[in-house]
């Protein structure tokens, strides 16, 4: 079981030994799992994510010269530029960090050089958005020393950097959840997030004897491999044809009259899908676990078959946690790999984990990784402690 490691101090040593700099600030910002609501957000609807205990730390040091030194565990070569070099042009694992500091300098909210380190818990490649952990844990560094409170508005400013560093520098042509929640989530709660109104609210999850798992299948997943911009464009492509202005405005007797199947098959899954967020936020309110199992294997189905974005890993792993006695379990994330979501008794995390891994092992899969998911508060940034 992959537990959270807070990494303040390692972050902060780690930054003294790549740049012999001390860190004064220590960004921070956890992962996120979907509990309900896939590729809903980039056509206007509903999704329900929490954020994860596992999280990105950033240490910095501010700069006085302007320049920009960025160090990751993952790569020995630091990225060095100058805050007046930085732009969409940035190739790699920095275009998610130094990506985010040009789209602040742009916003006018951090426009000094520093020095960064970052260190993560959040599994890379598992669906559970460990891209905007790092955007969003940069950002709050940068916004530490350059000394801004995270207030409701700067964090609503951290969302956009977020998003536009992987839109635009990453190309990634992500919908806006996963900073989102990332930013704004509050402890004990997910997080309700309408993308026709722009409104989000915390939803507290009063879950008793029952735990969120997230098992991570261990195939990769890139947002930036093509399926995820074909699965939009496909949606755009239906609202387009129904001439709507998104999906989130259509209905299911609409979709049905689309000519191409791939087309309406698309669009029916986000129909249904944002149709299920609702009753979700009601049965986790009421504690109805009868009713999340029946969501969450219609939410599943959905995208395996219309959507067409799960994998054989993804779907054992499923079937197995329903077997084993979880109340509910889907994929979860942009599909193509990653992890599926579980609701169930606690007194099950073992039983169901270790079914789990028995199926993996005996499907010829590598060995999966399991996580507990208790709902966790979004970025912050503290002073780091020498």
């Amino acid at each position: 079981m992959l537990e959270p490691t807070d990494l303040t101090r390692h972050a902060t040593e780690a930054l003294r030994t790549n740049f012999g700099t001390e860190a004064t600030v220590v960004g921070k910002a956890p992962g996120r799992v979907n509990l309900i609501g896939e590729h809903t957000d980039y056509n206007a609807g509903l999704v329900l994510p929490v954020a994860l205990p596992h999280a990105t730390y950033a240490a910095a040091a501010p700069r006085t010269d302007g320049v920009i030194r960025i160090a990751t565990a993952h790569d020995p070569e630091p990225f060095i530029s100058h805050i007046d070099q930085l732009g969409p042009e940035i190739d790699g694992w920095a275009a998610y960090v130094a990506g985010v500091l040009w789209t602040l300098r742009e916003a006018g909210l951090a426009t000094g050089g520093l020095d960064l380190r970052l260190e993560s818990s959040v599994p890379f490649g598992a669906g559970l958005s460990s891209s905007a952990s790092v955007e969003c844990a940069t950002a709050a560094a940068a916004l530490g020393i350059a000394g801004r409170a995270l207030d409701a508005d700067v964090r609503r400013a951290v969302v956009a950097a977020g998003m536009r560093a992987e839109t635009e520098v990453a190309k990634a042509p992500t919908g806006g959840m996963d900073q989102s929640v990332v930013t704004f989530a509050e402890e004990g709660g997910a997080l309700l997030i309408d993308f026709d109104s722009g409104e989000h609210r915390n939803v507290p999850l009063a879950l008793g004897e029952r735990t969120i798992l997230v098992t991570d299948t261990r195939v990769e997943h890139q947002l930036t491999d093509g399926g995820y911009a074909s699965r939009r464009a496909q949606c755009e492509k239906a609202a387009a044809d129904l001439g709507l202005r998104s999906l989130r405005e259509a209905t299911l007797d609409q979709v049905e009259t689309l000519g191409d199947d791939v087309v309406r098959r698309r669009a029916r899954h986000i129909v249904t899908e944002i149709a299920r967020v609702e009753p979700t936020v009601d049965a986790l309110g009421g504690g109805d676990w009868a009713a999340i199992g029946e969501l969450f294997a219609a939410s599943h189905a959905s995208m395996r078959d219309d959507f067409e974005i799960s994998v054989p890993e993804l779907d054992l792993a499923v079937a197995t946690a329903v077997g084993a006695g979880a109340d509910g379990a889907r994929m979860t994330g942009g599909g193509f790999g990653g992890s599926i979501v579980s609701i169930l008794p606690t007194a099950a995390v073992e039983a169901v984990t270790a079914a789990i891994d028995k199926a993996f092992a005996e499907a010829g899969h590598g060995a999966p990784g399991h996580l507990i998911a208790s709902p966790s508060a979004g970025a912050m940034f503290t002073e780091a402690m020498s």
